[in-house]
């Protein structure tokens, strides 16, 4: 399975002719949408930077509620994450588990509240998890590093931070790279993984986003 992101919260995972695009974006956030056609489309909120899923090309299948699914050689777990206090149950954000090539890539989504021990081990096992790292609605570095610990991801992609030409104010992904001990880091354009290549212990892969400017 290949790992490309193409930025903000937006993934592209591809295993053959297989495509599932998760949280895809409009161009108001300054960066061009994806112009590929996909299989299948994960949203894990309704938020306009979250959810662009009609511009996606190809007539994929959208997963946007809570439970287990599977379409076209996919399995998909959506589990609902707490809501902040006073928070509209419509403003919910689900996590995503989609298993592909028995590769368990986990996207938190907008998560605003820590993971109760439950939804832990609904979500558990994670290979890979695309987790948020720039705050703004979402949680804290801090907290997030939690997270990674209790999920114990394999691998661990930071996404939902401030890049070049985005127009959504975030923080930077530095100070996650403090947070787990990560220096010199060279961002590639992609992972490639297989079950059998998966890391021993968790390692913090920093993916450089490939959607052009608008």
């Amino acid at each position: 399975m290949e790992i490309t992101w193409l930025g903000h919260s937006c993934f592209r995972l591809r295993s053959e002719d297989l495509v599932v695009i998760t949280d895809p974006f409009p161009a108001s956030v300054g960066l061009r949408p994806d112009s590929r056609a996909a299989t299948a489309v994960t949203v894990s909120n309704t938020h306009p930077h979250h959810s662009s899923w009609p511009d996606v090309a190809g007539e994929p299948k959208v997963f946007q509620n809570p439970g287990e699914y599977e379409y076209s050689g996919i399995a998909v777990r959506g589990v609902m994450t707490p809501l902040s206090a006073g928070e509209a149950r419509e403003n919910r954000n689900v996590a995503f588990c989609i298993e592909i090539e028995n590769v368990n890539v986990c996207h938190l989504g907008d998560i605003a509240e820590p993971l109760t021990p439950r939804e832990i081990d609904t979500l558990s096992p994670v290979d890979v998890l695309l987790a948020p790292v720039g705050g703004g609605c979402t949680l804290g570095v801090e907290r997030v590093h939690q997270i990674l610990q209790d999920l114990d991801a394999k691998v661990v992609i930071p996404m939902h931070y401030n890049i070049p030409n985005l127009t959504v104010e975030l923080g930077s992904l530095d100070a996650f790279l403090r947070l787990t001990g990560v220096s010199d880091v060279q961002p590639q354009p992609r992972l490639a993984l297989t079950a059998s290549n998966l890391p021993q212990t968790t390692r913090v892969v920093v993916l450089a986003p490939q959607a052009r400017p608008v």
